[in-house]
């Protein structure tokens, strides 16, 4: 499976922090999985980069899994549900509610995040946390299904 990987956050992407949730994912990916990380960018805070960014990836069909990690919270500045809205076809809530769910059960601050997972053409996008610790969390906990619904949202053409 294809996973490419964007972290919101203007300071990231300005060099101004460490995208430590990004190379987290990465490692991970690598390590534990038989995924190959395609594609890795920091991208600002910006509905319009990210809508068109995760449009080219889901277009170019040069991903079959989106992860986003960051700009899903409350933050006035935080708009990465809102494009992922903006470009996928249908949403997938189930995703979005487990992961919530899941992190429930470690912190109710879990509540806040308001990442949504959708599907642009034969690619499954997923708003994971920002916070690094959490990001990883969440994918560990959601990988076997977003595999398999990659696999399924593939076949679809077939």
């Amino acid at each position: 499976m294809r996973v490419a990987i964007i972290t919101a956050s203007t300071e990231v992407y300005r060099e101004k922090e460490e995208d430590r949730s990004g190379e987290l994912l990465k490692s991970y990916l690598q390590e534990e999985s038989d995924c190959e990380v395609v594609f890795m960018k920091a991208l600002p805070n910006d509905r319009e980069v990210i809508g068109t960014v995760l449009q080219r990836m889901a277009d170019g069909a040069l991903a079959d899994l989106v992860l986003t990690t960051g700009g899903a919270g409350c933050n006035p500045e935080d708009y990465t549900p809102e494009a992922t809205m903006d470009v996928c076809d249908r949403l997938v809530p189930g995703i979005s509610e487990g992961m919530r769910a899941y992190t429930m059960t470690k912190t109710k601050r879990a509540m806040l995040n308001r990442g949504v997972a959708g599907i642009r053409k034969q690619t499954l996008i997923v708003n994971l946390p920002g916070k690094a610790k959490a990001a990883l969390s969440c994918l560990k906990y959601l990988l076997p299904e977003l595999e398999h619904a990659c696999a399924v949202i593939g076949s679809e053409g077939e």
